[in-house]
């Protein structure tokens, strides 16, 4: 990932000039940034719907930092990368920190600079660990080459039908949120109109019409999903 490719960072932080600080930080370098201000709603949003980066404060009420980083690890099905942003900074605290699972560890307070720069080298970090074959069910998707294949035949996708199907497929088989869809399409101004309408259509034609079952699934107030067994 470029260093000018925007990210999906969550923050939790129960400090609020501090999440304004971030906020402001974050977006005028183009990165969506998500906030919650205790351990039980971080743990639940990066579940629910995992980041790019999750930046992590120890001191947290509901569940502290270490302990929502630890049931992370336990509970999600992928890697996050976590990065602990924190102003306890004995050598024991940093040791704590990486057993529970962290990927990296930044003092309060901190250069902008480096914080930017260590979302970005951690995302970076996750994705070279991909296997470049991704499966779900019938469909292929080889994302160094940036093509996919349904029943081993290839789908004329466009660009954007593409990245809505491969962020359905990373996420498979959790439904993904259309906000989701429109903020990772569009992080910085969304067109007008509904552009994700016609491109779900356009995905649709080339992933269902086909063949016999379609996999693209509407999940009616909810979002969308992929079908594992079409």
């Amino acid at each position: 990932m470029a260093a000018n490719v925007a990210l999906r960072i969550l923050v939790v932080e129960d400090h609020h000039a501090l999440r304004v600080a971030l906020a402001s930080l974050f977006e005028q370098h183009g990165h969506h940034v998500d906030f919650a201000a205790d351990g039980v709603s971080g743990l639940r949003m990066a579940l629910a719907d995992p980041p790019d980066v999750l930046v992590l404060d120890i001191g947290l009420p509901g569940i502290g930092g270490l302990t929502l980083c630890a049931q992370l690890r336990a509970q999600a099905d992928r890697h996050i990368p976590v990065l602990i942003l924190t102003a306890r900074d004995t050598l024991e605290d940093k040791l704590r920190g990486f057993a529970v699972g962290a990927d990296d560890y930044l003092l309060k307070p901190f250069a902008n600079a480096e914080l930017l720069a260590r979302c970005v080298a951690l995302s970076q970090r996750h994705r070279l660990g991909q296997q470049h074959q991704l499966e779900v069910g019938s469909l292929r998707i080889d994302r160094q080459a940036g093509v996919a294949y349904r029943h081993g035949q290839p789908l004329a996708l466009q660009r954007t039908p593409y990245q809505i199907l491969l962020a359905l497929a990373q996420a498979s088989p959790r439904i993904v949120a259309r906000s989701v869809l429109v903020d990772n399409l569009w992080p910085e101004q969304t067109p007008p109109s509904e552009p994700l309408r016609s491109h779900l259509h356009l995905l649709r034609r080339a992933l269902d019409k086909p063949f016999d079952r379609p996999m693209l699934l509407t999940m009616h107030g909810v979002g969308y999903r992929l079908d594992p067994q079409a």
